[in-house]
């Protein structure tokens, strides 16, 4: 059991901390409002009627202003079919920018997919009206939109995403990793790719360094730099009429990198895990992804072993619309990305700020962490004696108070100790309601709000769990995942399966298909001639 725990320690040649994917939306706020809309229409733009034909003006200028930008500086243009690989299109063009070092838009892509823009209508009774009153509203629409992709000599492969209706959204692609190569290269500091990270590096401490630099001051400076290069809906005079845009988090990856010295050493680490936790931590989806195609050619028996050649695995945990992901990069690296959809999931805003920014990458990297350490603590010994007697009895805990036992083998008990060591409790602990949704499905009988409420306080005072706060959820404690996981995996490995072999009604066809049940039958007809033959002797 200790032997994934130590690859973690002993076979690892890097360890990278860094933001990876990052996905923005760049809106205009004094365009979000039915009187906002009408007041650019037709104070800052003079238009004496606001309504869709007016943005439809608008939007007619920006379209050829695109083609003219395409056509002057020689951008090919692209519109994708439904169902065209995007990236795959772009990828030559960017790898070619990239070989020149040049800063550029490299392709423009036209999709049409599905968006929320400003539309009018004239009002019920105005139809004939020489100037109707117009009511607004949000609609959805399948209109064109232009994928910018660029190369950034600070990022990189980025895109850029826009359509031609009001609002005027912007949708901004990044990756943090490309960031940190390009001043890696600017540095002079030699390293080796790994995909979209590191495969090594010459100097590890810099580059940690430079990755835990990367903050919202450069996604800015990125922004602001394309935005006056780019054809843009706005002129100079809306800008400076405060017709100018804000960023907001749509997506934000945090990753961290494990490196092993060989690719052996890290199959090894996820094979024991994924052996380790298909029942404990329940993982809600453990992913095994073939790359190859069984023909009709092919005879013979199959059989599955979990991580061969050409597996790749891949443990999920979601919470809410956030989730951890983890796999095993390209053969040689063991990646933890926290990915996080909706960022009110942890109470943090979406506007893109230091404040944010901090509090985001502090969530993501406390969620990775928390991840691999669960996993390591699996694979550490049991506690003592005098801890396990400490849980399984009744005792005073440091402030007096009385604290009944956690018998080990009560069906309750195990249940809400299996209940607890769930991936899915890392990323922010869990409540009572949450205890008892995980709970019941492991009891024959129902389990109430109230019993939870019982089973909570005396995990508390036995020190197995935490309380969050100023909030009404727990944290398992690393004493109460040891001893729950020694628990779960003890009875549901071990004495469950043993009593089921050792049950005298079990067929004789099983009982001597299995060596313990073939030696129990033997010691208890052992003791059995033995005692006949004491009380007989007496």
């Amino acid at each position: 059991m200790r032997d994934y725990f130590t690859l973690l320690r002993d076979r690892v040649t890097l360890r990278c901390r860094s933001i990876d994917r990052i996905f923005l939306q760049a809106y205009v706020p004094k365009l979000q409002t039915v009187g906002q809309v009408c007041i650019f229409l037709r104070w800052q733009r003079r238009f004496p009627v606001p309504s869709s034909a007016a943005f439809g003006k608008i939007g007619d200028a920006y379209v050829e202003a695109i083609y003219a930008y395409a056509k002057a500086h020689n951008i090919a243009v692209v519109r994708f079919e439904k169902g065209q690989d995007k990236e795959k299109t772009a990828r030559p063009f960017l790898e070619v920018a990239a070989r020149e070092g040049k800063e550029r838009v490299v392709l423009i892509g036209i999709a049409q997919e599905k968006a929320s823009v400003w539309r009018s209508w004239k009002s019920k009774g105005q139809e004939k009206a020489a100037h109707p009153h117009m009511e607004w509203g949000r609609q959805m629409a399948y209109i064109n939109h232009f994928y910018f992709y660029l190369w950034d000599s600070d990022w990189g492969a980025a895109f850029w995403k826009t359509n031609a209706y009001a609002p005027y959204p912007i949708w901004l692609w990044l990756n943090g990793h490309e960031w940190a190569k390009r001043q890696l290269g600017k540095a002079r500091i030699a390293y080796e790719a790994l995909d979209n990270g590191f495969g090594s590096c010459e100097d590890p401490a810099a580059l940690q360094k430079i990755c835990d630099r990367l903050g919202p001051g450069a996604v800015n400076n990125f922004f602001w730099r394309w935005l006056h290069r780019l054809p843009s809906q706005f002129s100079s005079a809306d800008w400076k009429a405060g017709y100018v845009y804000e960023l907001a988090f749509r997506q934000f990856e945090i990753s961290d990198t494990y490196v092993f010295d060989r690719p052996q050493a890290g199959r090894m680490w996820f094979e024991g895990v994924i052996r380790d936790h298909l029942d404990i931590g329940r993982p809600d989806q453990v992913m095994l992804i073939f790359d190859r195609r069984l023909n009709r050619s092919a005879a013979g028996p199959f059989r599955t072993r979990v991580l061969t050649e050409g597996v790749d695995p891949t443990l999920c945990c979601y919470y809410k619309s956030s989730r951890i992901k983890q796999y095993f990069k390209e053969g040689r690296a063991l990646r933890t990305e926290t990915v996080i959809c909706d960022t009110q999931d942890f109470g943090i805003g979406r506007r893109v700020c230091a404040t944010n920014w901090n509090a985001l990458r502090a969530v993501g990297e406390s969620a990775n962490r928390r991840l691999c350490d669960a996993e390591s603590a699996d694979a550490l010994p049991a506690p003592d004696v005098v801890t396990f007697h400490q849980v399984t009895r009744p005792s005073n805990n440091e402030d007096g108070l009385y604290t009944p036992a956690l018998r080990f083998g009560d069906p309750r008990v195990m249940a809400v100790l299996a209940s607890l060591v769930g991936f899915c409790h890392l990323l922010e602990g869990f409540s009572n309601r949450q205890l008892v949704q995980h709970t019941t499905p492991l009891l024959d009988t129902p389990y109430a709000t109230r019993q939870a409420t019982y089973d909570l306080r005396r995990l508390k005072r036995k020190g197995l769990i935490l309380k969050t706060p100023h909030s009404h959820r727990y944290q398992l404690t690393p004493l109460g995942r040891r001893v729950a996981v020694l628990f779960t995996k003890t009875y549901g490995r071990v004495l469950a399966p043993g009593l089921i072999l050792l049950d005298p009604k079990l067929p004789d066809h099983l009982k001597r298909r299995n060596p313990l049940a073939t030696a129990w039958r033997q010691l208890d007809g052992a003791l059995d001639d033995f005692t006949n033959r004491q009380l007989l002797a007496a």
